[in-house]
């Protein structure tokens, strides 16, 4: 009896001493038997039959009891993250491709109806004012008065931009975010102008920039500049999902910065890297313009120096007004009389440009690469209609037929060129 009693106590004390270490047991298992455990814990969390799923995959393990095998998956299943990677060409993939294709093209019906919307505000906006005044007189005079109603858009602005997070639906939410950063800056440019109609804000604005007075300047083109960049910042932190406001961001700033009165007194200075040759007939917006690309190449370049991921969207959009702005200095229009600033302004441009398509194949940025790719195709359509009038006129009707067709194999040879430049880049 003795003997039976101390074999049972050696059984059961064998019992305890068999601690079970669910890590150090998943480490020893293959990739295959983690995936089956993970995949029985998800069919036993989810109350379907993970038995028959066990019975079929059991083989692949050695003797297993259940209560390891239940602690393992569990291990396992906690402490999983799932990585999922579409395979290539497979309708995952193609979906994710269509669902960033719709993205833009929702941003591009955006767009459209903001500038439809802006256009008929333009067009209507002094009849409507009229009739409002006319048949509610005295009533709204008041309230529909120039000044006031100046004020009201103002507010109107403030309130599009602050409640546009609270919508939804893309398209909806970025039309009413781009009208309210619309109202702030045309209406604060009106009140610090104190000229309520828009062609009168504008000619003071045209007055004012080259002016003497350099508070006129900074309170007329700066400070509405100001105000649109601090709306742009809160609907960043506000929607940090929508990345368009990222680039606009920019351009608000950039005009913050050019708008300086500081620059046109060094615009003398600073102009001459782009435009050496002096000719007197050349428009002083050239000069001004010349000289903010020229600060805006200083920027962009420190940027790119401090070779940080947060600041991909600032040279993106940096980038792209540069090559707006070297399109428009090198027109053959802005050089009627002389003609050497024009060819030096051709090499500038054709050396930028080229910089940029190999610099973003370089960091393997497809924005960069298509806004380089449409910036020389641009280009390229341009001097296509001004280098042959040196010689001949497009006036002609059989010059401009011959000129349009030349276009249109132009076209083609261009759209070639970017197919085959996009299939090296995804290929």
């Amino acid at each position: 009896m003795k003997k039976i009693v101390f074999l049972l106590f050696l059984f059961c004390a064998s019992l305890f001493a068999k601690e079970i270490y669910p890590t150090e047991q998943v480490a020893s298992l293959s990739d295959s038997q983690k995936k089956i455990l993970y995949e029985f814990a998800v069919l036993r969390n989810s109350s379907s039959d993970a038995n028959v799923y066990w019975k079929q995959h059991k083989n692949q393990f050695s003797a297993i009891s259940d209560t390891l095998r239940d602690q393992l998956a569990n291990e396992i299943y906690l402490n999983s993250h799932v990585v999922y990677t579409p395979v290539k060409d497979s309708a995952v993939q193609l979906w994710m491709q269509t669902q960033s294709l719709t993205n833009w093209m929702l941003y591009l019906a955006a767009f459209i109806a903001i500038c439809a919307i802006i256009g008929l505000l333009r067009n209507y906006w002094s009849l409507l004012i009229d009739v409002l005044i006319k048949q509610f007189a005295p009533i709204f005079r008041l309230l529909f008065s120039a000044i006031l109603l100046t004020y009201e858009l103002f507010f109107l602005g403030v309130i599009f931009v602050v409640c546009a997070g609270y919508i939804e639906e893309m398209t909806l939410r970025t039309v009413v975010i781009h009208i309210g950063l619309f109202l702030l800056w045309s209406q604060s440019t009106a009140i610090f102008t104190q000229k309520y109609l828009v062609k009168k804000y504008i000619f003071e604005i045209r007055n004012t920039f080259w002016g003497s007075n350099k508070w006129e300047v900074v309170k007329t083109i700066c400070l509405p500049a100001i105000i649109a960049t601090i709306a742009l910042l809160y609907v960043l932190y506000k929607i940090p999902g929508d990345a368009l406001y990222n680039y606009e961001i920019v351009v608000s700033a950039m005009a913050v910065i050019c708008a300086l009165p500081v620059w046109r007194s060094l615009e003398r200075y600073i102009s001459p890297i782009l435009i050496p040759y002096k000719d007197s007939f050349i428009e002083r917006s050239i000069y001004s313009l010349a000289a903010c690309v020229v600060l805006g190449l200083i920027i962009n370049g420190l940027f790119i120096g401090i070779n940080n991921s947060l600041f991909s969207y600032v040279i993106v959009a940096l980038t792209s007004l540069l090559i707006i702005s070297f399109l428009l200095l090198s027109l053959k229009e802005n050089f009627k009389h002389n003609y050497k600033n024009y060819y030096y302004l051709q090499f500038i441009t054709v050396l930028f440009l080229v910089a940029v398509l190999f610099y973003s194949f370089y960091i393997h940025s497809g924005e960069m690469i298509w806004a380089s790719l449409v910036g020389i195709s641009i280009y390229i359509i341009i001097k296509y209609w001004e280098i042959p009038t040196f010689f001949i006129s497009w006036k002609r009707s059989k010059t401009s037929t011959w000129g349009f067709l030349g276009m249109a194999v132009l076209l083609w040879l261009l759209a070639k060129g970017i197919l085959y430049v996009s299939g090296i880049m995804y290929v």
